[in-house]
C-alpha cells in the first residue's frame, strides 16, 4: 500500500535510527534524522560498546531493505560458544544446527555503514543538534545550544523517538498521564577491553567462536573483528569482594587478570591499560507503555524497550520493530493511528519477553554454565533434540535463529524447564541421562 508523503523527523542516528530511515525513505516521506552527537564517522570510536550479535532477526530486517549482503561483508559469523572454564582445557558448545551462527559486527563500523546507505537513499542528518523538547500533539521539535538557550522550532508530520534507553522523547511521553514507566539497573557493570591481532594480522583466539570466561559473579567476554583483534567485555558487580570498585591500582587489575583469566596473560598489559582508560558502564531494563502518541509519535528500539545484553538481541528486537512496523504500514497505508496502534500492540508483549529472557541468560551465563548439574540438563536436551528435532526447539534456538515471536520463546522454554525439573529427578540419572528411559519420560511429559 501506498503512502502520501510526510515530513517525518527521527531522533537518534544510531542502528535503529539509521535503519527506521532506509525504510521510511522508500515511501517517499522526507526525512530528517537528528543527533546531538557529532558524526560518529569522523570521530574515534570510545570504548563503551560491547560488540553486537547479529542473529535471525537483525538479518531478516536487513534482508527486506535489500542491505544483507552488504552489512556481512563487515561480520564474522561464530558458529559456537568457546568456554574457558578454570582448571578445564578449552571446549567448545555448538550454537544451533549446522549452518546456524550468530554474527560478530563491530557497533561502530556496523553504525558508519547504515549512516552511509541513508544518505545515499536522501536522509538528511543533522549531527550536534541537541533535541531539548517535543511537542507531542504537534509533532513539533526543538533543538538549541543549551537547555536554557535560544531555540529553533522545526515542524513535523510524525516524530519517532530512536534515541536510546534514556530518550528525549519518551521523557516528554513520561509525563503524560497513565503512562507507565520503570527502569532496573542490575548491580553489574561492564567495560570494554582490546585484544589486540598477532603481529602478521591474525585472531590470537578461535576467530569463529564467542569466547566466554564464567567465573560465578562475574565473567570475560570476546568477539573477534575483522582486523584481528577481539573487543572484549569484562562484567562485574560495581561493589564487593571481586568489583571494579576494589581493583584501584595498576596491580591490582594484573593480579586479577593473572588469577581469573591465566590464558589471556600475553595481553594483560594492554587489558589494564583499557581498564583504566575506558567507562565503566551500567545496564538497564526499561519498559515503559503506551510505545505511541497518537498519530503523531513513536518510540522503536532501546528507547521502548531496553534490555540488558546477555541474549544479543539488544538490536535485533529494535531491528524487528522496524520490520513488524513496516509490514503494518504496507498493511494501514495513510491511516497513522491505526498503525502505531497495531505496532504497540503486536511488540509490547514480545519485549517484555525479550527483557526477561535477557535477565535470565544473564544469571545462567554468570553462575549456571559452570554448574555440572546445569550442564548435565543441557546435555540431555541437546541429545533429545537431536533425536527429535520437531518436538524439542532450544529456547536458544528460538530466540536467536528463528523470526517466531519472543513472547512464544518465553512461554516454550517455561514449559521444557518443567519439563527439566522432573527429568532431573531420575533415579541415576548422572549415568542414565542417555537412556530410553528418560527419553520416553521426556515424550510422556511433552503429551
Amino acid at each position: 500500500m501506498t503512502q502520501s508523503k510526510k515530513n517525518i523527523a527521527i531522533i537518534g542516528s544510531g542502528l535503529v535510527g539509521s535503519l527506521l530511515a532506509i525504510y521510511l525513505k522508500r515511501y517517499g516521506h522526507q526525512i530528517t534524522v537528528f543527533d546531538r552527537r557529532p558524526d560518529i564517522r569522523h570521530i574515534e570510536f570510545s570504548g563503551r560498546s560491547i560488540n553486537l550479535a547479529m542473529s535471525n532477526r537483525g538479518w531478516n530486517a536487513l534482508r527486506a531493505v535489500g542491505i544483507e549482503e552488504e552489512i556481512k561483508k563487515i561480520a564474522i559469523p561464530l558458529d559456537k560458544r568457546a568456554m574457558h572454564v578454570v582448571g578445564k582445557p578449552e571446549y567448545y558448545q555448538k550454537y544451533g544446527k549446522e549452518g546456524e551462527a550468530i554474527w560478530s559486527i563491530s557497533r561502530g563500523v556496523l553504525n558508519k555503514r547504515m549512516i552511509d546507505l541513508a544518505e545515499k537513499n536522501g536522509v538528511d542528518f543533522r549531527f550536534e543538534e541537541k533535541v531539548w523538547d517535543i511537542n507531542l500533539p504537534e509533532a513539533k521539535v526543538y533543538t538549541g545550544e543549551t537547555e536554557k538557550g535560544e531555540w529553533t522550532e522545526y515542524p513535523f508530520d510524525l516524530v519517532f523517538g530512536c534515541d536510546g534507553a534514556f530518550s528525549r522523547v519518551r521523557h516528554k511521553m513520561q509525563r503524560r498521564s497513565r503512562f507507565d514507566y520503570s527502569q532496573d539497573f542490575i548491580d553489574v557493570g561492564y567495560k570494554e577491553l582490546t585484544i589486540p591481532a598477532n603481529a602478521d594480522g591474525t585472531h590470537k583466539l578461535d576467530k569463529h567462536s564467542f569466547h566466554i570466561w564464567p567465573r560465578g559473579k562475574f565473567m570475560f567476554i570476546a568477539m573477534p573483528n575483522l582486523d584481528g583483534s577481539f573487543t572484549c567485555t569484562l562484567f562485574m558487580p560495581f561493589e564487593g569482594e571481586v568489583s571494579f570498585e576494589s581493583i584501584k591500582t595498576k596491580q591490582d587489575a594484573i593480579h586479577f587478570f593473572t588469577t581469573h583469566f591465566p590464558n589471556v596473560k600475553n595481553d594483560i598489559e594492554n587489558l589494564t591499560e583499557d581498564f583504566f582508560k575506558n567507562p565503566t558502564s551500567a545496564m538497564v531494563t526499561m519498559k515503559c507503555y503506551p510505545w505511541t502518541y497518537w498519530d503523531k509519535v513513536a518510540l522503536v528500539g532501546d528507547s521502548a524497550h531496553a534490555v540488558v545484553p546477555f541474549y544479543g538481541q539488544g538490536m535485533n528486537a529494535g531491528f524487528e520493530d522496524i520490520f513488524v512496523l513496516d509490514q503494518i504500514m504496507q498493511q494501514y497505508g495513510d491511516d497513522w493511528q491505526s498503525i502505531f496502534e497495531a505496532y504497540q500492540e503486536q511488540r509490547k508483549p514480545n519485549a517484555d519477553a525479550i527483557a526477561e529472557l535477557s535477565y535470565r541468560n544473564f544469571m545462567e551465563m554468570s553462575s549456571k554454565t559452570a554448574d555440572p548439574k546445569f550442564l548435565l540438563q543441557k546435555k540431555i536436551e541437546k541429545h533429545f533434540s537431536s533425536k527429535h528435532p520437531d518436538k524439542w526447539i532450544p529456547a536458544y534456538s528460538r530466540v536467536t535463529f528463528s523470526q517466531r515471536p519472543y513472547a512464544e520463546a518465553l512461554a516454550a522454554g517455561d514449559a521444557q524447564e518443567e519439563i527439566m525439573r522432573k527429568v532431573m529427578q531420575y533415579p541415576d540419572i548422572e549415568h542414565l541421562w542417555d537412556s530410553d528411559g528418560v527419553e520416553r519420560l521426556i515424550l510422556e511429559l511433552l503429551s
